[in-house]
């Protein structure tokens, strides 16, 4: 490599599981002796992480691309990379759109990135998509927060909903063991991190591809089981965890988070669709009864929780009447927060190859609708908040207000106060609301004297 004065940026796509890979990366990278820059122009090594979800993330990704290669006809020394799930996907065809890639590497290969680059740098051409075991990662992720962190628990997925490229690109489920896990959060909170956040596909399967069962024939090793491993872990004040799969979404595990005082109220299990065909063309294996099962249990033990959850409209042979079966499930829950999504075709899914498409004009009408629907239950929600002392973990001093600082509740709703980041960072605030909007609130902080002294 020439000299160390190398600069790297990091461009991150899509779901969490990307952001953490992404700060993996770029621990790989630091070690390397390449430094951060914020600008990718000014950057020796480019590095597009990617997410192939959606459409337009695909879409972006490629015109980001495209300004990357003409950069690099006038500076050939540019490595130029792409990871994540569109790498995944594409593999070698992506080398034959865009032929001034260095290097194409699918999520399950985060880790390996420094032997990839040294191969790059040797001069080749590099494309690693093939599946691999996942090894146990002792890189040091660059952490984009110093309070709080995500640690994955278990990699891939092994459902088949007709959707989705996520067990095409992510691979079949792997767990990490329980005490590799406890580990690496046990260094977190050496480190001062405050705030874990337990991350897989589908984290309710976690264990199951573990070996050993108990005498009673249970699986040892379950995802509440592990909540009980980590609990105690010293410096961690809150642990949350994504994304739950409705199917393997158990009474146990809702007692436990009732139970151990570090785990925050709030729950993000997506529910897709509030209609049993249109779930049961998805594969989702469950029905909207049960979905709405669940809520109630844990509306029962947590009354205050916090929900959210992830929707799709214009599935494949929606009808209008099985739309509003979604209205009807998101008008009678009252989610905190819904993240919504018009249906895109992925290559590689059953449904793409579906002749009951819908039309743009259909999928973006219900959208909005949907969208105007949401915007109306969560700022109705938000009002439980009017006047109550909520504990705030601070983040960071507030972009747009400099006297105020910024951080979440424990139902993960973002809050703003008065206060000064130096003192603040990393405390546990306890703030009275002043100001409720649909998905944010601001309050006075309560005993400030007392953390300053």
């Amino acid at each position: 490599m020439a000299g160390s004065a190398r600069q790297y940026h990091i461009t991150t796509f899509g779901c969490q599981m990307n952001k953490a890979d992404s700060e993996r990366m770029a621990g790989i990278l630091d070690t390397m002796g390449l430094t951060w820059t914020d600008d990718p122009y000014d950057a020796d090594v480019v590095l597009y992480n990617t997410c192939t979800i959606r459409d337009n993330a695909e879409q972006k990704v490629y015109s980001y691309l495209g300004r990357q290669a003409r950069r690099k006809h006038e500076n050939p020394d540019l490595t130029l990379i792409v990871a994540g799930c569109v790498a995944q996907q594409e593999g070698e065809a992506l080398l034959r759109r865009v032929p001034e890639l260095d290097l194409v590497m699918g999520p399950q290969h985060a880790n390996r990135l420094q032997d990839l680059l040294e191969q790059v740098f040797d001069g080749n051409q590099v494309v690693a998509t093939e599946e691999v075991d996942i090894m146990e990662d002792i890189t040091k992720p660059r952490r984009d927060s110093t309070i709080t962190a995500w640690v994955n628990v278990i990699y891939g997925c092994n459902e088949r909903c007709t959707y989705c490229v996520v067990p095409g690109v992510r691979g079949i489920e792997q767990s990490r063991t329980p005490e590799a896990i406890r580990a690496e959060m046990e260094e977190l909170g050496r480190q001062g991190f405050k705030e874990v956040t337990l991350l897989g596909q589908n984290i309710d399967a976690y264990g199951r591809d573990l070996p050993g069962s108990t005498a009673d024939g249970r699986h040892q090793h379950t995802f509440t089981d592990l909540l009980y491993f980590v609990h105690d872990v010293p410096g961690i004040e809150r642990i949350r965890f994504a994304t739950s799969h409705p199917r393997y979404f158990t009474e146990r595990l809702i007692r436990a988070c009732a139970e151990l005082p570090k785990v925050c109220e709030h729950f993000h299990i997506p529910f897709q669709s509030g209609d049993n065909d249109v779930l049961k063309a998805m594969a989702r294996g469950y029905t909207h009864e049960k979905y709405r099962r669940i809520i109630d249990t844990v509306r029962r033990y947590l009354p205050d929780a916090a929900l959210s959850a992830d929707a799709i409209v214009g599935f494949p042979g929606e009808t209008e009447e099985q739309f509003q079966r979604t209205m009807d499930l998101v008008n009678d829950i009252a989610f905190d927060q819904l993240n919504t999504a018009a249906y895109s075709p992925r290559p590689g899914t059953p449904a793409a190859l579906w002749e009951n498409q819908l039309s743009e004009e259909v999928k973006a009408d219900r959208l909005q609708r949907l969208n105007h629907l949401v915007n109306t239950k969560a700022a109705e929600r938000s009002q439980r908040y009017a006047g109550r002392t909520e504990e705030v973990l601070v983040e960071a001093a507030n972009p747009k207000n400099p006297t105020q600082v910024m951080g979440r509740t424990r139902g993960n709703r973002l809050a703003f106060f008065p206060g000064d980041i130096a003192l603040l960072k990393g405390e546990l605030v306890p703030v009275k609301i002043t100001e409720v909007r649909p998905f944010s609130l601001t309050g006075e902080p309560l005993r400030v004297a007392a953390i300053a002294g």
